[in-house]
């Protein structure tokens, strides 16, 4: 079934045809014939053969006089598909035999190890033909970590934070991405984030929340708004899965504590105890320090209602009064 990342990447080019072409012939120094304009056509391939071949997306380029020039099948690759390889090169021949236009399949390949796999030639049979696919992956895409530069090629940008985003340079490729994002429209930039943070492995998201906090911290200029706006609902669900970590640790505890004092009242000071650690990370984590006081007033709250609303509190908070409230 489609993904939110093979939907969101198959959007990318039919809300911007031009994309295809200009990927092939700067990142793939393809001679691409002269158009006057890209457009996307009707994708399903149907063949002198029972079963419909549909591909993700097919592209149309055509000179100033009407003609078609060029075909270009996209696809999105997510995993390794071996089937790909009997389709692809019939979506070539399909679409070249239909158009009477040179056709090329492009294949979308945000793994490094699916676009290695997607990007072997495919004998037609005994060695006397090849189909070969143009794989957009990670060893393609280049790593943009200028901002001025992402400004000017914003999608590329997001291609490159989705191939490089946890790569040692990560997060001066996201920071350049997701400034860029900023010249879109609302509705396309949180597609595009979206489908870039769920690309981001945990290290590296906790790394661009941490940098999102510094500048708040700083009053330095901030990512768009809706960056924050995200990046804090999956702080949300970070501290539910916290919360429950906390009533899973309680829960050992309280059976450790039930062979003492009994199990339902160990099983209570457990959850208290979970959810106490879990409050104090989340305050770490959020650059808050606890006073002397504070830090006392937190040991001694045994009302679990009341650690749930501490621990919702510090989404948004810069001061321990806002979260103790």
């Amino acid at each position: 079934m489609p993904t939110l990342e093979h939907n969101a990447l198959v959007e990318m080019f039919r809300e911007r045809p031009e994309l295809a072409p200009h990927v092939l012939a700067t990142l793939f120094h393809v001679e691409v014939p002269p158009h006057a304009s890209v457009s996307v056509v009707e994708s399903s391939l149907d063949q002198l053969i029972p079963a419909e071949l549909r591909a993700d997306l097919v592209l149309e380029l055509r000179d100033a006089n009407g003609k078609l020039v060029l075909a270009i099948v996209l696809e999105v690759q997510r995993d390794v598909d071996p089937d790909k390889k009997f389709s692809w090169p019939m979506y070539v021949t399909g679409v070249r035999a239909r158009k009477r236009c040179a056709t090329v399949v492009l294949v979308v390949a945000p793994d490094a190890g699916v676009a290695a796999w997607a990007a072997e030639s495919i004998d037609l049979g005994l060695g006397l033909g090849t189909v070969t696919p143009l794989v957009l992956g990670p060893a393609v895409v280049p790593e943009i970590t200028d901002p001025a530069d992402a400004e000017k090629e914003t999608e590329l940008a997001v291609l490159s934070a989705v191939a490089h985003g946890n790569g040692p340079n990560g997060l001066t490729v996201l920071q350049a991405a997701l400034a860029a994002l900023g010249r879109l429209d609302q509705e396309h930039a949180m597609v595009y984030f979206q489908l870039i943070w769920d690309g981001l492995r945990k290290p590296m998201q906790q790394a661009l929340e941490a940098l999102v906090m510094e500048r708040q911290i700083e009053g330095a200029a901030t990512l768009p708004p809706f960056v924050q706006r995200l990046i804090d609902r999956g702080k949300l669900e970070g501290m539910r899965e916290g919360m429950r970590e906390g009533k899973r640790e309680g829960m050992r505890e309280g059976k450790r504590e039930g062979m003492r004092e009994g199990k339902l009242e160990g099983m209570r000071e457990g959850e208290l105890k979970g959810k106490k650690e879990t409050l104090l990370r989340l305050l770490a984590r959020a650059g808050i320090v606890l006073a002397e006081n504070e830090s006392a007033r937190v040991q001694a709250c045994s009302d679990i209602a009341t650690l749930d609303r501490w621990i919702d509190n510090v989404l948004g908070a810069k001061t321990a009064s806002e979260v103790l409230s």
